[in-house]
Parts: C-alpha cells; structure tokens; sequence
C-alpha cells in the first residue's frame, strides 16, 4: 500500500495509548463530562463553521447534551460547549503535533479547477437533516469515472452493452469522489469505487430487476462471498471453486475488486470489510424471506434488517480508501461500532427516501421505510413518508452526538480522522441522492 505521508498503514499504538483508548472509550459518556471544566478553559468555538477544502460538514448545531452523556455534566451549557467542542474537531480535522498529514486536503492525483461551479443539482427532501457539501473535484470524477468503466466492461464485464445508459447514470464516479474527499490518489478511490460497482452488480442480479429473485438467493450470496472470503478446501476440489469465480458477472465483480482492495488494505481492513459484507448478505437474506412469506414486518423489524442491509461496508472502509489505518482495538470498541451503525442506519434510510417513488413504479412490491409504516401504522403516504424523515433525522442526531463523545473522550488522531471521514462519507450519500435526478424524484408531499 503506498504511503501517503500518513502513520506507517501496519501500524498500532503503543501499547501505553492503546490502554489509554481502550479505557477511554469504554467510558466515553462519563469521559466528555468531566473534561468539560477543563475544555471550557480553551477559546470558545464559533457556532458556524468554515467549509474546508474537500467539503467536510458547515453549520452543524451541538448535538444535544442529554444523547451523549449519561453521567451529568457540570451544567447543560458546559457539557453542550464540550460536545460542541468535539464535532467542530472532527469536522476541521485534528491539529497539533504529528497530525499535519492528517487533513482531507492532503491529497495527490487531478486537482478541481479554479473556476466556480454551479449549484448541486436536484432538490433536497424538505426537513430532511443533511449538510451541503462542495462540489466534488471535477478532474478527479472524470478520471474515476473513466477507469471504473473500462474495469466494469472491459476487465470484468459486469455490465452488458444493453445496461450502459444506466452504469453512466449511476454516476458511481462523482458518487465516490463526493464520499472520500481525503482520498490521496485515484488508486484509492478506485478500490472504494470497484467495490461498490461490485456490490451493486450482486444486489441487481441476484435480488433485484435485473434477473434477481429472493428463491435460493441464499446458496447464490453464499458462492459469491466467496470470492471476497476464498474457500480453503483440498486440491481435489479446489480448481472448481477457482473456476467458479469467473461463472457470472457479479463473482466476476466481487472477485477482482477485492483483489484491487487487498493491495491497499492491511490484513485487519480486509477482515473488517469481510465481516461487514458478510452483515450485508444476511440483510439480503431477511428481505428474501419477507418476499418470499408476503410479509410487512413491523417497523422496528424492518429497522433491524436495514442495519444489516445498509451501506455500512463503504463508510467502514473510509480509513483504508483514506490512505491510513484505524487500529483494530480502536474499531472494534463498542462506541466506535455504534457511531458506524448509526451513521451506515441514516445513510441507508436516505436512500429510502430518495428512491420512493422509483421503486413505486417498479413491478412488484419493495419494502422501504415509508411503505412499512404507512402498512404497519395504518397511515397515509403522505404521513408515513414524513414519518420516514424524522426517523432519519433522530438517527442522524444520535451519529453525530455520539460521534462528538466519541471524540471529546478518546483523542487520538487516528479516531478522529476515522470519524471525520464517516461523517464525510455520510455527506457525501446525501449530495449523491440529491443530485442524481436521473434515478431519483421527489414525491408530491408537500
């Protein structure tokens, strides 16, 4: 993996700071409170805050005091200032000694060009809690937009010719660069953007509308893990695994992306990035079954399958595309975990949102969140869609509150720049739904 001026990728803290995170985060609510009377010595934070280059989040309110602490800060004011404090931190990036390389600017590859651009196209959902981004680097989209589909076409053949209209309105290009702003080459962003090129092929083929369908998906998802999580078996058996790999479009895909991911990923972001596909699978595997029963579940049931059937593997891999690695005990503490699952849960209900009315007009029924409330709390569409919303808004609070412990409670440069670059991610899903006006529209709801 090359380096990019970043801390070595094989990397870990010593062990003393490991210790120190470890604790730390474990005590992260009780941790936020009691440096507040020491974090409110600093210079107060404006309320409003600057875009940086790369398009990281402006005017973000405090999160509420109440969502992130347990323990009672000193007073509401001090405990907000702290959290405040904190989400301001990961917006900007840490500063400080040995964290220069740290910024999302840091960056090599084509540069935007000078001159303004227009507005982000499309029409944000109304009420709907986001943070406008910059326009993303235009050189840059166009350079990943190019080399995606020569990989897609040429190298894999994931997609027929008959399908391209659609690759190219996908804008998969523009959707990684706006979602990796500290991306530090093309290399980078392209094993973010062969990947979920891959994931979608799987999604359309074997559980959507281009030949999917929920009967025996489970021995299909189960083959094509494979090509992410290779099967050890005997050298008797092993050629016919190999070949299988190459029996369809989505093994195809799933297989050489992960390729790609490797040489930049080390060993514990490769597992990460397993394990999450593999929650992504079971995801599937729930809707299927659904599908297959006729069932409405209950809202808090279909909640529980969109954690699993999210966007969490594209976030989750935000370090890697970034050029640097999260340690593993760091990623696996239960604060980070639920700062990743809030934030993969409010993504994945955007999109939702955004795609209403284009699954409305699809043959047969899609579950999505307003359609199981509207079905499971006897509400209008209207009612159940506006509903939707507001769940969406409560989890992007919950993120960014929990983010802001988070941060407040465990320093270290390397979470703090993870945290930067899931909020970024999140952004950027939400400039990526907005502007693609060539799958997605409105409702009329308002």
């Amino acid at each position: 993996m090359p380096d990019p001026g970043l801390s070595p990728l094989q990397s870990s803290l010593p062990a003393a700071a490991a210790g120190f995170a470890a604790h730390v985060l474990v005590h992260t609510r009780t941790q936020a409170a009691e440096t507040a009377a020491e974090a409110e010595a600093e210079p107060e934070a404006e309320a409003q805050v600057e875009v940086p280059a790369g398009g990281a989040r402006p005017d973000v309110p405090a999160p509420p005091a109440s969502s992130a602490s347990s323990a009672p800060p000193a007073s509401p004011a001090d405990g907000a200032s702290t959290l405040n404090r904190a989400l301001e931190r990961i917006i900007r990036g840490p500063s400080g000694l040995g964290t220069t390389g740290l910024s999302l600017a840091r960056r090599q590859g084509p540069s935007a060009p000078t001159e303004s651009r227009p507005p982000a196209e499309g029409t944000p959902i109304p009420g709907l809690y986001h943070h406008p981004v910059a326009e993303p680097d235009q050189a840059r989209v166009e350079e990943v937009s190019r080399r995606i589909k020569a990989w897609a076409v040429d190298e894999v053949q994931v997609y027929p010719p008959e399908w391209e209209d659609q690759f190219d309105g996908f804008s998969v290009g523009r959707y990684m660069v706006a979602c990796h702003p500290d991306a530090p080459t093309i290399d980078h962003l392209m094993a973010a953007t062969r990947l979920m090129v891959a994931e979608n092929a799987v999604d359309d083929c074997y559980c959507e509308d281009h030949g999917g369908s929920p009967v025996g998906l489970g021995s299909r998802l189960l083959l094509a893990h494979t090509a992410l999580d290779p099967v050890h078996t005997t050298k008797e058996y092993e050629p016919a695994w190999a070949e299988s790999l190459h029996s369809d479009a989505p093994r195809r895909a799933y297989r050489s992306a992960m390729e790609y991911f490797v040489q930049l990923a080390t060993p514990s972001q490769a597992d990460r990035f397993r394990h999450d596909m593999a929650r992504l699978h079971m995801g599937y595997l729930a809707e299927a079954a659904w599908a297959e029963t006729d069932t409405v579940p209950e809202v808090w049931e279909y909640l529980a399958m969109r954690q699993f059937n999210n966007f969490r593997p594209c976030p989750t891999i935000t370090d890697t595309v970034g050029g640097y690695e999260l340690p593993a005990d760091l990623h696996a503490q239960p604060a980070m975990q639920r700062v990743i699952a809030l934030a993969a849960n409010a993504t994945t209900i955007v999109n939702d949102l955004y795609s209403y009315t284009k699954e409305l007009e699809s043959p047969g029924k899609h579950l999505n969140l307003p359609v199981v409330i509207a079905e499971r709390d006897g509400v209008s569409d209207q009612q159940a869609y506006l509903k939707a919303v507001e769940v969406h808004n409560d989890l992007m609070h919950g993120f960014e509150a929990e983010a802001a412990a988070l941060a407040a409670a465990c320093p270290v440069p390397s979470v703090l720049r993870f945290l930067r670059g899931v909020a970024a991610w999140v952004d950027g899903n939400h400039y990526w739904h907005q502007t693609n006006t060539y799958r997605y529209s409105l409702p009329d709801f308002w």
